[in-house]
């Protein structure tokens, strides 16, 4: 029964994570610590997973044609470098947990319109340089906490107006996907454990993974997407406050 349990909240978190194309590393991480998993095995089971689902998430998104290099590159040409020099640095993460959770908190309450901005237009044209700034810093902040991310990079694109919710799905999937093979290498390089049954995990995600992309790139319409993402944003705010950090530190 423990076990069913486990692998059914592992479909739920794939499933709606993926729906918004991002891949769940936080809500693994989360519900491994919640069921005692060794602590050496949370991360790069984690990673694993994150890789798998954001894979899925993006095939599904890019084949609707949602997927745009120029959304994609300016925001990841420096984030993979820029998170490995945020991971070398040993620095108390409990103040990044928070300010990251403050942030999301903002970007959410954006997003469901609890406040007004002078509206920017879907339109609008990238600016490439800020872009390039926004990867950077994603990417370093990333390194700091222990993040893949996306759940950045999403509200972002959508607040500065340069695409859609569903665009920002595609980017922000792929984007997680070349962090989490970064991440997946740096741990292999140090030595990693992985949880006996990862090849159940795996599978579970496959399904889950498929599922919500299937249904966010087809069926939810933009509207649908920005609540559902405001809501995983408001959970991962949350994990972000109250759950320790050594079960968020992805190296």
């Amino acid at each position: 029964m423990y076990e069913l349990l486990f692998f059914i909240s592992l479909l739920f978190i794939a499933f709606f994570y993926s729906s918004v194309g991002h891949g769940g590393a936080s809500g693994y991480l989360a519900l491994m610590a919640l069921f005692s998993f060794l602590p050496e095995e949370i991360r790069p089971t984690a990673l694993v997973l994150n890789l798998v689902v954001a894979g899925i998430s993006f095939m599904l998104f890019a084949r609707r044609g949602y997927f745009q290099w120029k959304l994609f590159l300016p925001f990841a040409i420096l984030s993979v470098p820029a998170s490995f020099l945020g991971g070398m640095l040993n620095i108390d993460p409990k103040w990044y947990k928070i300010i990251l959770g403050v942030f999301l908190l903002f970007a959410t309450s954006r997003m469901l319109g609890l406040y007004k901005i002078e509206e920017v237009k879907k339109e609008r044209e990238i600016a490439v340089s800020l872009g390039l700034m926004i990867g950077a810093c994603i990417g370093f902040f990333s390194g700091l906490i222990g993040i893949g991310g996306g759940i950045i990079l999403s509200p972002i694109i959508l607040l500065l107006g340069w695409g859609d919710a569903k665009e920002a799905a595609a980017s922000s999937a792929l984007f997680i996907w070349v962090n989490s093979i970064a991440g997946l290498m740096g741990q292999w390089n140090n030595g990693m454990t992985l949880n006996d049954q990862l090849w159940w995990f795996i599978l579970i995600a496959i399904v889950g993974g498929f599922f919500g992309s299937f249904m966010g790139s087809r069926f939810l319409n933009n509207e649908k997407l920005r609540f559902i993402l405001a809501a995983i944003l408001i959970l991962s705010s949350l994990k972000l406050f109250f759950i320790k950090a050594s079960f968020l530190l992805i190296n």
